[in-house]
C-alpha cells in the first residue's frame, strides 16, 4: 500500500463512478403472517421454535465461517508448501531470459506483490473467481511466505480448477457456440476434459484421443470434438475444414486458414521443414533456435492436405456414432478446371508421421510428436494466456514456426515437452516464476502512459486486464456468500452459481472465441453491475444467504466488519482512508439499518475497478 493510501494499479487505469451508497426498498407489507386453521398460541408457538432454530443455525454457520479456525475441503497438512527443485530452476531460466530483455530495453522491474494480491491472481485462473472470506481466513493461518504456493496446490487438487480449465479450453477446441442440438453434448465434453485435468493425464494423450475419437458422443463424450463440427440437416460427416482450421489453431497455434481458398500471396504463413540444431540438447540452449533451413510459404494445398485426414470420418448409424474409412477429399484448387483428389499430408516436418494406421491416428501422432516444437508452444502459450490474462506471443494462435520467440517461451516448451506434457507442472513452473509474482504498478512512478505499455509489452509488472465476463459474475457470487463454493457445497448451493453465472454472461456480452482480446467496459455492462438484480440480490438484507447481512449482524465491531467485507471482496484488506470513510458509514448503525449500510459497502466495492480488473 501506498504512502497516500491509494491501492496499487488504481492510478493506472480510469476511476469508476464515486460509490453511491443506496439504501434498500422498505417493506411495506410489514404485517405479521398468519397461518390460517391453526390455533392462535399453537402457530405462534412453532413460529418462535421454527425462528430461535434457523436463528441458532446461522450463528452457528456465521461463526464457523468467519473464525480463524476455518476448514476447507481438503486439511491444509494434505497440501505441500513447496515446488519441486526441478521447476524452480525452469522458472529462474525464464526469469533470466525475460530479465535480460528488460535490461536490453533499459526498463525498471517492479517489486513483487503481496500474497492478497498473488493469491487472487491464482484463484482467478484457476477457478474463475477470488476467494472466499472462508479461505482466506485459512491462509492466514499459514507462513505468509508459504501461501501463494500452498493455495496453487490447493486449486490443483480441487476440481473447480479442473472444470474451470476445461470450459477455457473448450473454447479453444469446440467454439463458443452450442452445436448441432441432437449430435453435440457440450457438458459432457467439458466433464470428460476435466476429469482428465483433474486426473493429470498428459496432454498430448488427451489430444490424441480427441483427433482420433470413435463412437457416439454420448458414449465416448470426446467424439464431440467432431459432432460439433457437423451439419444437422446432414449430419453423416463432420466438417472436415472446419476440424483442420481447429487442429491447427488450437493444437498448433498456426493460423492457415486463409490458405483453403489461395496461396499465401503476403507471406504470413510460412513453413519449415528444419528441426532445431538443439532438439537433444537441454533446456538452457532452447532459447534461440538455429537458423530455420527449407523456409517456404504455405499453399493453398497445405490446408486441403491437413483437412483431409477428416474426410474418412463418417456416421453409417446413429446408435453407432463415427467410425473411420478410406479418406475421400476432393477440391477445386484456384486456377483449376476440375477437381483434385488430395492425399492427406502434413505441411511440415512429414518425416515424424507414422507409416501405419488409419489417417485421424498418423495426424495426432504428428501434431503430438516432442519434436513437433509448436504443440507445446502452443500450449504454453494458452497456460500463459490464462495465468497472466495475456499470452506471451498475440494473436494467441499464430505463433511462426522459424520465430523469433519471445523470451521464456523456448525454455517452457521445452520443459513441457520433457516432462510428459504435465500441465499442472506447467502451472506450477510459471506461477513460481518472478514474472507472474511482480506487482501491477511501478515503485517509481513515470509519469507517462507509453512507458507503462512498454513495461507491459516487455513483463516488466504484471499486465492489467479486465475480467473476463464469467470471471466478473463468479468473483460477486463468491463474495456475496462466506463459505467456498466447492464440491463440498449443496447442490443448491451449486446450482444457484451456475445458473446465476450463465444468465450473468448472457446478458454482461461473451466476447466468444476471441477470449483474450482486451475490450473495454461498455456503458451497459456497468449499468447491469450497478442496477442489475445479479448484484442487488446477493447484497439486500438476507439473514440467511447474503454475506453483508451475516457480517452486519455478527461483527459488531465497525473497524472489523469493514474488514471482513474487504477480504471477502477484494481479498486484502482496506487501507486507512477506505476503513475511515466506511466505519463512517456503519457508525451508530443497529438490524436492518446496520445490515442495508453493509449491503452498500459492498456494491461500492464490487462497482469499483479494482474488483473488476485483475492486477
Amino acid at each position: 500500500m501506498s504512502e497516500n493510501n491509494v491501492p496499487p494499479f488504481l492510478d493506472r487505469i480510469p476511476p469508476v463512478m464515486p460509490p453511491v451508497l443506496i439504501a434498500a426498498d422498505l417493506n411495506s407489507a410489514g404485517n405479521a403472517s398468519v397461518l390460517h386453521g391453526l390455533p392462535q398460541k399453537e402457530a405462534r408457538w412453532k413460529k418462535r421454535l421454527l425462528l430461535l432454530s434457523i436463528g441458532i443455525s446461522l450463528l452457528a454457520s456465521i461463526a464457523w465461517a468467519t473464525s480463524p479456525r476455518a476448514k476447507l475441503l481438503h486439511a491444509p497438512e494434505t497440501i505441500a508448501s513447496g515446488f519441486d527443485a526441478s521447476i524452480h530452476s525452469v522458472a529462474r531460466l525464464v526469469d533470466n531470459a525475460i530479465d535480460a530483455d528488460i535490461t536490453d530495453h533499459n526498463l525498471e522491474k517492479a517489486n513483487a506483490a503481496n500474497w492478497h494480491t498473488l493469491t487472487r491472481r491464482i484463484s482467478l485462473a484457476l477457478i474463475g473467481n477470488g476467494l472466499s472470506l472462508e479461505e482466506m481466513r485459512v491462509l492466514e493461518q499459514l507462513p505468509e511466505d508459504k501461501r501463494a504456493v500452498w493455495w496453487t496446490e490447493y486449486l490443483l487438487k480441487d476440481r473447480r480448477s479442473s472444470d474451470y480449465l476445461a470450459e477455457r479450453w473448450t473454447r479453444a477446441t469446440v467454439g463458443t457456440n452450442n452445436g448441432p442440438f441432437l449430435i453435440f453434448r457440450r457438458r459432457k465434453y467439458v466433464d470428460w476434459l476435466a476429469d482428465n485435468f483433474e486426473k493429470g493425464t498428459p496432454y498430448d494423450v488427451v489430444v490424441r484421443e480427441l483427433i482420433e475419437a470413435k463412437g457416439s458422443w454420448t458414449d465416448a463424450p470426446q467424439v464431440n470434438f467432431l459432432t460439433a463440427t457437423m451439419d444437422e440437416n446432414d449430419n453423416k460427416k463432420p466438417d472436415a475444414i472446419r476440424l483442420a482450421g481447429r487442429t491447427s489453431r488450437a493444437f498448433l497455434a498456426q493460423r492457415i486458414d486463409c490458405l483453403q481458398c489461395h496461396h499465401d500471396y503476403l507471406g504470413k504463413v510460412n513453413f519449415t521443414d528444419a528441426l532445431s540444431e538443439n532438439d537433444d540438447h537441454g533446456t538452457e540452449s532452447m532459447e534461440t533456435p538455429s537458423t530455420a533451413v527449407a523456409n517456404r510459404t504455405g499453399e493453398q494445398s497445405d490446408f486441403h492436405q491437413l483437412a483431409a485426414f477428416f474426410s474418412g470420418t463418417k456416421m453409417d448409424n446413429p446408435f453407432v456414432g463415427l467410425h473411420n474409412s478410406a479418406p475421400d477429399y476432393r477440391i477445386k484448387y484456384l486456377n483449376d478446371e476440375n477437381e483434385s483428389k488430395v492425399t492427406p499430408t502434413v505441411p511440415y516436418l512429414r518425416e515424424l508421421m507414422p507409416e501405419t494406421g488409419d489417417s485421424r491416428h498418423k495426424l495426432s501422432v504428428w501434431v503430438t510428436h516432442p519434436k513437433n516444437k509448436a504443440f507445446a508452444r502452443a500450449t504454453v502459450n494458452r497456460m500463459w494466456a490464462i495465468l497472466f490474462g495475456k499470452p506471451l506471443v498475440e494473436p494467441l494462435d499464430s505463433i511462426p514456426l522459424s520465430g523469433p520467440f519471445p523470451p521464456g517461451l523456448e525454455i517452457l516448451a521445452e520443459d513441457f515437452s520433457k516432462n510428459g506434457h504435465d500441465l499442472k507442472r506447467l502451472i506450477r513452473t510459471i506461477v513460481c516464476t518472478d514474472v507472474f509474482q511482480r506487482d501491477s504498478r511501478m515503485l517509481k512512478e513515470t509519469g507517462s502512459e507509453a512507458v507503462e505499455q512498454e513495461h507491459e509489452d516487455h513483463w516488466a509488472i504484471f499486465p492489467l486486464t479486465q475480467l473476463r465476463p464469467e470471471q466478473v459474475a463468479a468473483s460477486i457470487h463468491q463474495a456475496c456468500r462466506l463459505i467456498a463454493i466447492d464440491e463440498s457445497s449443496s447442490i443448491v448451493s451449486r446450482l444457484e452459481l451456475f445458473g446465476g453465472v450463465n444468465d450473468f454472461t448472457k446478458a454482461y456480452g461473451d466476447q466468444g472465441d476471441d477470449e483474450f482480446t482486451q475490450q473495454s467496459i461498455t456503458i451497459p455492462q456497468r449499468l447491469l453491475v450497478m442496477n442489475g438484480s445479479f448484484v442487488s440480490e446477493r447484497i439486500k438484507h438476507n439473514p440467511i444467504m447474503n454475506a453483508a447481512t451475516r457480517i452486519a449482524s455478527l461483527v459488531r465491531d465497525d473497524q472489523e466488519a469493514v474488514k471482513t467485507a474487504y477480504l471477502a471482496t477484494l481479498n486484502r484488506e482496506p487501507s486507512g482512508a477506505e476503513l475511515n470513510a466506511f466505519c463512517e458509514r456503519l457508525k451508530g448503525t443497529k438490524g436492518t439499518a446496520r445490515s442495508e449500510a453493509m449491503g452498500s459497502i459492498f456494491w461500492a466495492i464490487i462497482n469499483s475497478t479494482e474488483f473488476q480488473w485483475n492486477h
